[in-house]
């Protein structure tokens, strides 16, 4: 069976991973600044935009998740911008509850105070925030908070693509090695690809440290100056991603120890075992003997190369997304698992493009091993996928409201074109299977038999060769030029390997991109905490957002005499903060209903804040108010309106609220 490849220019690999390269970086200009995390501020006491009659001791935040802060993490600023706030900040966590404190100096004037504040989140990305309370009343205040967010700038940018390269080394490291064990193990002596291997390790490695160094200015400043605190590199080095990362530079070095085994004993080996090959069985038992060893060394380096990669993956899944949330049990190995797909996958697939083109004479046998490797690592990562995206969107709704579910469907479609140019990879794979032992001498004699005119050249220099070292020279590197022009046209000339060699350019071009939509997940908030934190309750149907203060009129029935009437309620200006309530009753015919009792109440179920009691003060016959209604946070709120008309009868009408 033959077939012929299609005249498509192959451009150079270099001027392709460039262009690529320039896309990701678009890219990541696209994306920088989306990093957010799903810690949020639910509760201060005093309230955002609250006035209070006397100066207060301290002030509380409370955070919906654990969150990592700095003595200097809450700033008070009094209305001329100087800090009030003094001593140490307080953990007051317990009971279910995150909530911090810091002191204030006593005698504070009147006036508008600001807070500002600034934490690290579970899942190790920054989070900040401010807001305003007053001592007597309101007033100026010249107060200035950051406009950056946190984690944004130049340091933010910085730090996403820094990650993006401890992602990519962490592919070429573990797939690279992958690839030589698994597929094709003379690669071990292959120069291309153990630069490739190596080249992952220093990656990994360079990235790490700078992660360590920018994690200071990351979560803090913000000012780059700030990488080489040493103070802040050991406030760091105490939280969870510093550990992690600090792992991480452990485990790298029990990687290099492995890269040293690989390409050096282990390749040897291999080398060794192949010549006795070559020279025939007449060596009696001393060949078995070899190929025991080098199965032995194959089985201890991929089991403890197994161990060391899992670990450095768990480094991730420890100190990101997967650690946080829902089900982080059967989250973090399934993340772990996915890592090592990916790596397996795209690192295995850019060693096998290194093969292609710098070593020509890699065998199909290998080509068709990672196929079969390919499969298996897409299968897993299609079931982990599945797994992730449901425990981080939630919903459907979620995958084209949120950031991350939209980045989400965008990896989904990059993944589709990989599949796709993995598909021809395959069928290219399998046309070299179908090759016949004749063919493949006949392409072997091709190779082997100059052409004319450059075998008479070579003659005419062998012929004056040793009369000068100059021409001698020269000729060297004339032969040199000739063998590898006539393996190139023999390689070109082979139409499946060209074609496979195209395919897999274009999947590791796609592969890259994926990368970095990867690496802007990572740091992009969940769709399922950020319904959560918008106030979009999953199962309920909430009223539309108001674009004014809310009003409502409800019909309710007590069920007893003169029980049947009209509810009608506002709130403005419905947002965070303070707020002013009305409540009216009226009978069937309209007018005034006075009633024994009408209480009402806020509930935030997507935060697990309240129910918040409200009980109105009666100005006039069916006309209740309340001047101080606090809403802590913006969200759907679940509103609960109460009226008793006797003793025994009463109704409670419900109602869902967009307030913020």
């Amino acid at each position: 069976m033959t077939a012929t490849a299609p005249r498509i220019r192959q451009l150079p690999l270099i001027r392709v991973l460039f262009v690529t390269a320039v896309l990701v970086c678009g890219l990541f200009g696209t994306l920088s600044g989306t990093a957010s995390a799903h810690a949020a501020l639910t509760g201060s006491d005093p309230k955002d935009g609250a006035v209070v009659d006397v100066a207060p001791k301290d002030v509380t935040l409370t955070f919906s998740e654990q969150i990592a802060m700095g003595d200097n993490s809450i700033r008070v600023l009094d209305p001329s911008s100087k800090r009030v706030d003094v001593a140490k900040m307080r953990d007051l966590s317990g009971g279910g509850t995150v909530r911090y404190a810091v002191d204030l100096k006593p005698g504070l004037p009147d006036g508008t105070y600001t807070v500002a504040w600034q934490a690290v989140s579970a899942d190790s990305h920054p989070v900040s925030g401010a807001f305003t309370f007053s001592i007597g009343a309101p007033s100026e205040t010249t107060a200035t908070v950051p406009d950056q967010e946190a984690g944004g700038g130049l340091v933010g940018t910085l730090y996403d693509t820094v990650r993006y390269l401890s992602y990519a080394g962490f592919v070429l490291l573990v797939g690279g090695a992958a690839f030589i064990l698994a597929c094709w193990q003379r690669g071990a002596s292959v120069r291309p690809l153990q630069r490739l291997v190596v080249g992952g390790w220093v990656t990994l490695t360079a990235a790490t440290l700078v992660l360590l160094l920018l994690r200071t200015p990351y979560t803090g400043s913000g000012k780059l100056g700030d990488a080489f605190d040493l103070g802040g590199l050991a406030d760091v080095l105490d939280t969870k991603t510093g550990a992690a990362l600090v792992s991480r530079l452990l485990l790298l070095g029990a990687a290099a120890l492995f890269i040293a085994v690989l390409f050096g004993a282990y390749a040897k080996r291999v080398t060794e075992t192949e010549s006795e090959a070559d020279d025939g069985e007449g060596s009696g038992g001393t060949g078995s003997e070899a190929q025991k060893a080098k199965a032995d060394l194959t089985f201890g380096l991929g089991l403890g190369g197994t161990v060391v990669a899992a670990g450095i993956a768990g480094t991730w899944a420890l100190s990101e997304h997967a650690s946080t949330g829902i089900q982080t049990g059967l989250a973090m190995p399934l993340d772990v698992l996915h890592l090592l797909a990916v790596a397996a996958w795209l690192g295995g697939l850019v060693s096998l493009l290194t093969a292609l083109h710098r070593t020509p004479d890699i065998e199909r046998a290998a080509v068709r091993r990672f196929s079969r490797i390919a499969f298996t690592s897409v299968v897993v990562l299609a079931m982990t996928g599945l797994y992730q995206a449901w425990r981080q969107v939630g919903s459907w709704s979620a995958l084209t409201d949120t950031a991350y579910g939209q980045l989400l469907l965008a990896k989904v479609a990059l993944i589709a074109v990989l599949l796709c140019a993995a598909w021809f990879s395959r069928r290219w794979t399998g046309l070299l299977g179908e090759r016949t032992t004749t063919g493949t001498e006949a392409g072997t004699e091709a190779e082997a038999e100059p052409e004319a005119g450059e075998a008479e050249a070579e003659a005419g220099d062998e012929a004056g060769e040793g009369s000068d070292p100059e021409r001698a020279a020269q000729l060297a590197r004339q032969r040199t030029a000739l063998a590898t022009a006539r393996k190139k046209r023999v390689r070109d000339a082979d139409t499946e390997r060209s074609g496979l060699r195209r395919s897999v350019l274009i999947e590791a071009c796609v592969a890259l991109v994926v990368l970095a939509v990867t690496t802007a997940l990572t740091g992009t908030e969940p769709g399922r905490t950020q319904e959560q934190e918008a106030g979009r309750p999953g199962t309920e149907a909430a009223a539309p957002a108001p674009a004014r203060p809310i009003n409502l009129t409800e019909p309710f029935d007590t069920g007893g005499a003169n029980g049947k009437g009209t509810v009608r309620l506002t709130l403005d200006p419905a947002r965070s903060g303070n707020n002013l309530m009305h409540v009216w009753i009226d009978d069937p015919a309209g007018k005034p209903m006075d009633v024994p009792e009408v209480k009402v109440a806020y509930t935030l179920k997507s935060e697990q804040i309240g129910p918040l009691p409200i009980v109105p003060e009666r100005l006039a016959p069916g006309h209740w108010s309340a001047s101080s209604v606090q809403i802590p946070m913006p969200g759907d709120w679940h509103l609960q309106v109460t009226v008793r008309t006797s003793d025994i009868d009463q109704t409670t009408i419900e109602k869902n609220v967009k307030i913020g």
